[in-house]
């Protein structure tokens, strides 16, 4: 049966691809990126004879050109930002392409919110602090509503993708301590990256002065000020 291979890139530092990803990049024959969301030292490192930039291609036409190559013998890997299994749209390329007659082999990739942390020098779990991680986006023109409100209360850390465009009223609807630490990480591991951390009650406003408009993740609990947070040592440790 005939082979697509999707690629987690990682989230910006070319370096933080797998080593099972980067062995299939440079092996393949047709490569299909994920436009300026992966670092271009990837696309060009790979020796693909055929490169494609997915950015604004309909859906239709990539399966083809994947599904095409594939039916030819050629190795083909579709190259998503970060990992493909968080917000990577990949299940609608998938069922077309199966259809097809084209499986599908997936090859995970380090996430932003990975990328985020590390630049926050925190655990986005830590014990006494915050035993889970919500993961979401905001409503916007692809969702027409959200369960920020909810989830807020939980008092457990969150994650907010694809929510710069709308920070402030992320920041109106959460329901937590006004003096909740925050921070938005704009892209994170890019040599270009920002790490603005305050409040809930005015981390938007300051990445706004610091020109943060897209392409940064919102990070919502004590974990942001890990050191001050009042986190118990793990049970390894005692």
């Amino acid at each position: 049966m005939y082979t697509v291979y999707i690629v987690g890139a990682g989230c910006g530092d070319p370096e933080l691809i797998t080593v099972k990803g980067k062995k299939l990049l440079d092996k393949a024959d047709v490569l299909i990126y994920a436009g300026s969301l992966v670092n271009p030292a990837l696309v060009d490192e790979c020796p693909a004879e055929e490169k494609y930039d997915s950015w604004g291609m309909k859906l239709e036409v990539m399966t083809k050109i994947m599904a095409d190559a594939a039916k030819s013998g050629k190795t083909v890997v579709r190259l998503h930002s970060g990992d493909p299994s968080l917000y990577g749209a990949i299940i609608e390329q998938v069922a077309l392409l199966e259809k097809d007659g084209i499986r599908t082999e997936r090859v995970p990739g380090v996430s932003s919110m990975f990328g985020a942390a590390a630049a926050l020098e925190t655990q986005l779990t830590l014990r006494g602090v915050s035993e889970s991680v919500i993961v979401t986006r905001p409503a916007g023109t692809t969702l027409k509503s959200d369960q920020i409100t909810e989830m807020s209360r939980l008092g457990q850390t969150m994650v907010i993708f694809l929510g710069t465009e709308h920070m402030e009223e992320i920041f109106e609807k959460v329901e937590c301590p006004p003096d909740t630490p925050a921070a938005v990480v704009y892209r994170a591991t890019w040599p270009d990256q920002k790490v603005i951390k305050g409040t809930v009650s005015d981390v938007a406003e300051k990445a706004r002065v610091a020109g943060i408009e897209k392409t940064a993740l919102i990070i919502i609990g004590n974990v942001v000020d890990a050191v001050n947070s009042g986190y118990v040592n793990s049970y390894l440790y005692k």
